[in-house]
């Protein structure tokens, strides 16, 4: 598995507040499975010029020489769309060192001009990988729909899939409708994990999307391959019968 969204990297944002925190959380993702982790603190695009990029590449060889052997850590950043029109060129603000840069809208105040800000972040040069969309107040899936039109890659907490109410009710919509490319964690040196949302689709007897969704169309953007197309979840009687027992159980 590939984690592309995490706040692990410590002491720089509202993620893990020291490497004591942050790896025992890697351990727990290596022992999941996850071979790669990118550390995304978060940045708003008005301040993008001035990003700390120095320090966090010297907090994040400290946190290397911590950090259990065989995963691989790499740098990015969650970058809140706070104004249109923002410069986010730079090689330093890519995901892991790929073009692909991971964005974020504020949760109650979508941009009234989101797809075209998205579709000219895809025209510069960058991919942008909106974050959580089924987190934001007001979100459709057309809108995704739309979204994805523009260029987006979208990407779906894995906290989302177990838990209740509109946000849980809308990410369900939205793998429904083929409408999200990969997951990651979120993980703010907690309990979160890629793996969660792994097993959730394997319990609902779906390999591909699990394969997709926690690795391969992660690996892909990392290379600056085009992402694979993640079908529907099947609505067969079966596998709809199985997804009311999980949720039941949980």
């Amino acid at each position: 598995m590939i984690d592309l969204h995490t706040h692990l990297l410590p002491g720089v944002d509202d993620g893990s507040p020291s490497v004591e925190r942050s790896v025992p959380v890697l351990e727990r993702f290596l022992a999941d499975g996850v071979e790669c982790v990118v550390l995304t603190p978060h940045l708003v695009a008005s301040r993008a010029r001035t990003a700390p990029y120095a320090r966090h590449q010297a907090i994040l060889e400290t946190l290397r020489a911590a950090a259990p052997a065989g995963l691989e850590l790499r740098l990015g950043w969650e970058i809140m769309l706070d104004e249109p029109n923002a410069d986010l060129r730079a090689p330093h603000l890519g995901l892991g060192g790929s073009r692909a840069i991971l964005v974020e809208f504020p949760r109650t105040s979508v941009p009234a001009r989101a797809a075209e800000e998205l579709f000219r972040l895809r025209s510069g040069g960058n991919t942008p990988v909106l974050a959580h969309p089924e987190r934001y107040w007001g979100c459709t899936a057309a809108k995704v729909a739309e979204w994805r039109a523009a260029g987006a890659v979208i990407q779906m907490d894995t906290a989302a899939l177990v838990g209740k109410g509109s946000i849980a009710s809308m990410a369900r919509t939205l793998l429904d409708a083929g409408l999200v490319d990969l997951f990651s964690s979120d993980n703010h040196g907690d309990s979160r994990s890629l793996a969660a949302g792994r097993r959730w689709l394997l319990d609902l007897g779906a390999p591909e999307h699990a394969e997709l969704l926690t690795h391969g169309n992660a690996r892909r953007l990392l290379a600056g391959e085009p992402l694979l197309p993640v079908p529907p979840l099947p609505t067969t009687p079966g596998f709809l019968h199985r997804l009311r027992e999980l949720f039941v159980r949980r």
